[in-house]
Order: C-alpha cells, then sequence, then structure tokens
C-alpha cells in the first residue's frame, strides 16, 4: 500500500508559489527522506498532510485517507515530531505523554516511552526546565506513543549531541523494521544518508529528483575521489596525474593524494604514480556525500 500520496499538489500564498504541481508516491514501511533549501516547500507539504494548511489544487492522501477529508483518521495513525513545536512548561514530562496516550485512546506506559527516548529519569520534572536536546526527546516521545503506522519526523536532532543523534536514528530503524512508514525531513544530511531508503529534493516549490542516493549519485553524474597514501610524491608526480584524461582535481595533504577521477581513470592515476617512482601504500574511492548531491541538485542547473 502506498502510505503518502501526492497529485498535482499545488499551493500559492498570494503571488507566491510554495508548491507546484508535486507528485510523490511513498511505499508503506519505507524510510523517505524530504529535503530541500529552506523556503523550498517542505514544511508546507507536511502542513498539506496534516491537514493545518489547504492546497490550493491536487491531492494528497495519508494511509490511504485523503488528508483533508479524513484528518482526524489520519492524525490517529501518524506520530508527529514537527520543526519549532512548543511544550508546556508547567506540566511533566510524564504528563505530556499522558495528554497523547489520552488523545489518541492509546494504552503506552508513559514512563516507557520516556525509556525509550533517554528521559525517564525526568519523567516527573516540569519540561519547562529541560535542555533543548531532553525537549526534542519528550516530542519524540510524544510522536511515538500509539504505535503509529506512519512517522512523520521534521528535523528530529535538532539540538542532539552526536550520541542523541545516533539514538534518533536507532529509534527510526526499530520503527521502520515493525513497518512504520516514516517520512524524514532533516538538514543534517548525514543523517538522512544513513537511514532513508530513498530521497526527494524540493527546490522553489518543485520536486526535482527522487531516487535512492546511488541513484541520484549516478543521475547527477557526480566523480568520484580517489583517495592515495604513497610514498615519495613530488612535482613530476602531481604533473603525471594533473595531465591523465578524466581527471579533474588534484590536491596534496602530506603523504595523501586526494585525486578527482571519472569513470575508468583510478588505474590509470595509480599507473602514473608507479611510473615516477612513487610507492603506493594504500587507496580508497570515496563517493559523493548526500551534501554534495545536495548542492548539486539544488543550486546546479539539474
Amino acid at each position: 500500500m502506498t502510505a503518502i500520496e501526492l497529485r498535482g499538489l499545488t499551493k500559492h500564498y498570494g503571488d507566491v508559489t510554495a508548491l507546484e504541481e508535486v507528485d510523490l508516491s511513498v511505499e508503506e514501511g519505507e524510510i523517505f527522506g524530504f529535503l530541500g533549501p529552506n523556503g523550498a516547500g517542505k514544511s508546507t507539504t507536511i502542513d498539506i498532510l496534516l491537514d493545518f494548511v489547504r492546497p490550493t489544487s491536487g491531492e494528497a492522501s495519508v494511509l490511504g485517507m485523503d488528508a483533508q477529508e479524513e484528518t482526524l483518521g489520519v492524525r490517529r495513525r501518524t506520530g508527529v515530531l514537527p520543526d519549532g513545536f512548543h511544550i508546556y512548561d508547567r506540566l511533566t514530562g510524564r504528563q505530556h505523554i499522558d495528554f497523547v496516550v489520552e488523545s489518541k485512546g492509546a494504552d503506552d506506559d508513559p514512563v516507557s516511552v520516556l525509556e525509550r527516548v533517554g528521559i525517564a529519569d525526568a519523567a516527573d520534572r516540569s519540561a519547562g526546565g529541560y535542555s533543548k536536546g531532553m525537549t526534542q526527546r519528550l516530542a519524540l516521545g510524544m510522536a511515538l506513543v500509539g504505535d503509529p503506522d506512519l512517522l512523520i519526523l521534521d528535523e528530529p536532532s535538532t539540538g542532539l549531541d552526536p550520541a542523541g543523534a545516533r539514538e534518533i536514528r536507532d529509534i527510526v530503524r526499530e520503527e521502520s523494521s515493525r513497518g512504520t512508514t516514516i517520512f524524514f525531513s532533516s538538514h543534517v544530511l548525514s543523517q538522512v544518508e544513513a537511514v532513508c531508503d530513498r530521497v526527494g529534493i524540493l527546490r522553489a516549490g518543485e520536486l526535482i529528483a527522487v531516487d535512492t542516493v546511488e541513484g541520484l549519485r549516478d543521475a547527477a553524474g557526480t566523480e568520484a575521489r580517489l583517495r592515495i597514501t604513497a610514498d615519495g610524491i613530488d612535482d613530476d608526480a602531481l604533473d603525471a596525474v594533473r595531465g591523465l584524461d578524466g581527471v579533474s582535481t588534484v590536491s596534496l595533504d602530506g603523504e595523501t593524494l586526494t585525486v578527482g577521477v571519472g569513470d575508468g581513470s583510478k588505474t590509470a592515476v595509480l599507473n602514473a604514480l608507479e611510473a615516477t617512482g612513487v610507492t603506493v601504500r594504500d587507496f580508497e574511492t570515496v563517493e559523493s556525500s548526500l551534501e554534495e548531491l545536495f548542492i548539486s541538485y539544488t543550486e546546479g542547473e539539474r
């Protein structure tokens, strides 16, 4: 079953176009990364899915339900960690979870939920005294109540240290393993690359790419980098590498040489170095990161 289906989704705010004819399908059980620069239309899309905003035209369905006509059904089966949310300072962490449990008609144990997100020891403290990271964990706990079929996570690692960000990734994987669909929007592209099955990129309200990270890499035609550790790299060796077809960049840092190469050029680089008397100790190919691909798609001509 398709968990999220957008067809011709368009939203205008006066003369400003937030979304333009967006078509997108997210499959049930998929971890889908939703990316784009600020102002690209990501938040507008999420708001339409949750019926906080009505589209100008087009259709949006969530878990087989019309997002505008069956709002309550969508919200009962969806957990949301919104960007820029607000907590109730005078309520404890336990009371926040209790509120969501009651509103969803769920039977989750609040302390167990808080334990899962790492703040059970603060269950009876007022949330107004929580740090930014603890507040983010509380919001994630609220999203997890009721074992939702769809999790919408908007900047889930905001305010978290690296250990906390890793825990978020673990929770996302756990939810996915039990069949939950994850719609994951984040500026921390390494997070997205680590967990997402596919990625969609918005630019100025238009969905310009949807694919796996590897598929985006292939479509973008971004070159790999060959990182070589060697002895005896001198100017003659560098000139020999620079003169090869398919080599775009060459940089040396101590005994580590990094070469931007196209397909079929890696062996030629190694052979050219050895021909000048360089002893190659080790080498590895480094593919373009999602951050580099993101820049390629959102700032380039694609």
